[in-house]
């Protein structure tokens, strides 16, 4: 499965571009593929984005692996502090009590 993440090219929150680039360096480093779709092209993708997370106001960025909804910044960010990257990136199916979302 490959990894999506929304997030927005014209975000007026310093918090969210610095979120954003933390998670797109973390995954150029680590060399995973992944695919970004930016919410701020089309209401559309906005919409889909809060669909899939099933939070009608979520804001990007937010992370999918497939269709599995891994989680936003905040559940990324401890999921690194934990060493369980694999679990929250959906990589490891063996475990599921301990996966995030």
């Amino acid at each position: 499965m490959a990894l999506t993440i929304y997030y927005s090219s014209v975000s007026g929150s310093r918090e969210v571009k610095q979120q954003q680039t933390e998670i797109f360096q973390y995954l150029d480093s680590m060399k995973m593929k992944y695919k970004a779709l930016d919410i701020a092209v089309s209401n559309d993708i906005k919409q889909e984005m809060r669909q899939k997370t099933g939070n009608p106001t979520a804001m990007p960025p937010q992370i999918f692996n497939g269709e599995v909804y891994c989680g936003d910044y905040a559940i990324f960010f401890q999921a690194l502090e934990d060493r369980k990257a694999d679990e929250f990136f959906k990589a490891s199916s063996s475990k599921s009590s301990t996966a995030f979302c």
